[in-house]
């Protein structure tokens, strides 16, 4: 299996394990958003907490050029810790929420 599948593959799993976690109040739905065409992958929370409407995104990972971009973790679980257990190098894990400037500074890769 070559580098990119099987990125797509870890990426696809966390995806999928981390959806399997509801919320523990409102009436709140957990969508993955996958995308293997494009490479775009999201895990979105979705509906009501009493009065108050929920949407938005809890992970966003992106492949691009062949690194994994963390766009975006509200998780309570590191999700680059995650990668790098599942043996993505750290040069090919980017923290795409960090500016570009900051980003030499992390144990992960720049660009």
């Amino acid at each position: 299996m070559d580098t990119l599948e099987r990125y797509r593959q870890i990426v696809r799993q966390l995806i999928d394990e981390i959806a399997l976690y509801k919320p523990s109040h409102g009436q709140i739905e957990t969508e993955a958003i996958i995308d293997p065409q494009r490479d775009r992958y999201e895990l979105l929370h979705v509906g009501w907490d009493g009065q108050r409407r929920v949407h938005g995104s809890v992970v966003h990972i992106d492949i691009i050029q062949g690194k994994i971009w963390i766009q975006h973790d509200g998780t309570n679980r590191p999700v680059a810790e995650e990668l790098l257990e599942a043996g993505v190098p750290k040069e090919d894990i980017i923290l795409g929420f960090h500016p570009p400037h900051v980003r030499q500074y992390t144990d992960f890769g720049v660009a």
